[in-house]
């Protein structure tokens, strides 16, 4: 029998059942085995009759990179990293208002940042990768599941820390197994980038064909497909190696620099390099936000895109339907009181999104690039003009092109205040001016300008380009402290996180204490520090400064 969950005031929808379906077909066994085992190998016979099989896990594995099943997207995406990137925010009082958004973590929301992850994703993958790894002919199928792990699994890292990748299928003399502690996890996920792309650039450079399984298996790319996954590959060793540049600056400046070297292949360039994948029905967000109606306009992001008169807010949310705010863009505080789902309904809701799941975007790779120079990395190039540059490929992505060059030279708009008319205690929710949660940093380059004040300018318009990927933009948040978020009006977390410093991840599965204690309990040893969302990533240092 299936078995439902159901978030309050929202839809049904199927979990876990859906997901042992999905690799039900390929031996997948229950409960612990279901995440940290491989459920068996992809015979050569198999893996060369019509690539089926391996077409079939590939492309699990991509639309899962960002979950596709609406269900696991709101539980693991909407209502934790897209909330506390300050891009979307509910309008419903989910669990009596007592949740994520507020503090008190849900445990079974939380438990589908893990456990989804490893059965749609790692098990798919570690049997692609099993099957591929001495298949001659398949070099570039095996190098492309290397991509997609790290592609996926860094996602989750970045929220838990510590988690389950180098010792994955190889259960322990306990019979657990064992977590990787961070850092670790980056010289892991280097590894793997480092085969990708020495796979995808022998490939190029011996002007080898494709394979018929890559053609069928990318949902991503067509035609071309070592150059534009080689530039995929670069622009994600450029992501983590930034993610470095606080703890491990001589790492991160290693692995970046190696990202920049064009003898790699390059980074994600113009728009019809960015990477998104196919779907099989609707985007998750739109349904959550229009069928669902569960999800509109964060306040940060109004603040912003309404201050600056940015023109790509007409592109991505709709104005406000509300008697009260009627015509305007406006969106909600998180982590405020809410009463009731009528109070906030009628605020802006997304735009409908394209069938399609944006995992990364040409416009990310040149703000990585503008800080690169910033720090000085080699083939960096001009911080100036890859910031400009960034902005630009964000504009032509959303057809706004001819407003870009009056938007570059403003150096007078700021994000603006906030101010919530139907808050239930009025005043409660709004952020004047003056307040020191409402940034006034402008757009325009100023070269004269210190580096922290040319980081928070380059961290805040990547986090407009790459909307709605909360996942990054909340790392990115954590990293660096931009763009200045508005803490939660209410914090239900019992003192474990603090309300100025906000979130910084979310907790363990529920499964994994379960049925991996001993190795749970050690993660959270590496972690330093218990298992709840006060505790910082090793990355997340607590000096923001550059």
């Amino acid at each position: 029998m299936k078995k439902y969950m159901r978030i309050k005031g929202s839809k049904w929808f199927p979990t876990m059942a859906v997901a042992a379906l999905l690799i039900g077909a390929a031996g997948c066994t229950k409960n612990f085995e279901d995440l940290n085992t491989n459920p068996g190998g992809v015979t050569d016979e198999e893996a060369n009759a019509d690539y089926t099989l391996i077409r079939s896990f590939l492309a699990q594995a991509q639309r899962n990179v960002i979950y596709e099943a609406t269900g696991n997207y709101q539980l693991a995406n909407n209502l934790a990293s897209d909330a506390y990137a300050g891009y979307l925010a509910i309008e419903a009082q989910f669990e009596g208002n007592s949740n994520n958004l507020t503090y008190r973590i849900v445990p079974v929301w939380t438990d589908a940042v893990w456990d989804n992850h490893y059965i749609l994703n790692m098990s798919p993958l570690e049997r692609v990768s099993q099957s591929t790894r001495s298949n001659e002919s398949l070099q570039d199928i095996f190098a492309f599941s290397k991509l997609l792990r790290v592609a996926s699994m860094h996602r989750v890292s970045d929220k838990l820390g510590p988690i389950i990748y180098t010792q994955y299928n190889k259960p322990n003399e306990t019979g657990g197994v064992a977590y990787d502690a961070q850092p670790e996890l980056f010289n892991a996920y280097f590894a793997d980038l480092d085969t990708a792309m020495n796979i995808f650039k022998e490939l190029k450079q011996e002007d080898t064909p494709v394979s018929t399984a890559m053609s069928l298996s990318d949902i991503g790319y067509t035609g071309d497909n070592y150059t534009h996954l080689l530039k995929v590959t670069n622009t994600l060793r450029l992501r983590l190696a930034m993610r470095l540049s606080k703890v491990d600056p001589e790492l991160a400046r290693t692995q970046g620099e190696k990202a920049l070297d064009p003898a790699n292949g390059g980074l994600l360039e113009d728009v019809a390099d960015n990477w998104s994948v196919a779907l099989s029905g609707d985007h998750p967000l739109t349904t959550i936000t229009d069928s669902w109606s569960d999800t509109r306009m964060a306040a940060e992001l109004e603040s912003h895109l309404v201050g600056y008169d940015d023109p790509r807010l007409p592109k991505l949310f709709r104005p406000a339907t509300d008697p009260v705010v009627a015509g305007q863009y406006k969106g909600i505080r998180g982590g405020i009181q809410i009463d009731e789902k009528s109070r906030y309904d009628n605020y802006s809701k997304m735009q409908p999104l394209s069938k399609r799941m944006q995992l990364m975007v040409a416009s990310e790779a040149w703000f990585l690039k503008a800080e690169a120079a910033l720090r000085g990395w080699a083939n960096a190039g001009d911080a100036k003009t890859n910031y400009e540059t960034g902005i630009a490929k964000s504009f032509e992505m959303y057809g706004v092109s001819g407003e870009l060059t009056a938007y570059l030279n403003d150096d007078t708009k700021t994000p603006a205040a906030y101010v919530d008319p139907k808050a239930i205690e009025p005043g409660e929710n709004d952020v004047p001016e003056g307040s020191p949660y409402l940034s006034t940093v402008t757009i325009k380059w100023d070269e004269a300008a210190s580096n922290d004040e040319k980081l928070e300018r380059i961290i805040t318009q990547k986090w407009l380009a790459i909307f709605p990927d909360g996942d990054e933009a909340w790392a990115e948040q954590r990293r660096t402290g931009y763009p200045i978020q508005f803490p939660v009006v209410l914090n239900y977390s019992n003192g474990q996180i603090d309300t100025e410093i906000g979130i910084r991840r979310m907790k363990y599965s529920q499964r994994e204490y379960n049925s991996n204690s001993a190795a749970v309990n050690a993660a959270v040893d590496l972690l330093g520090g218990p298992d709840n969302g006060g505790t910082r990533l090793w990355w997340d240092v607590e000096d923001k400064s550059f």
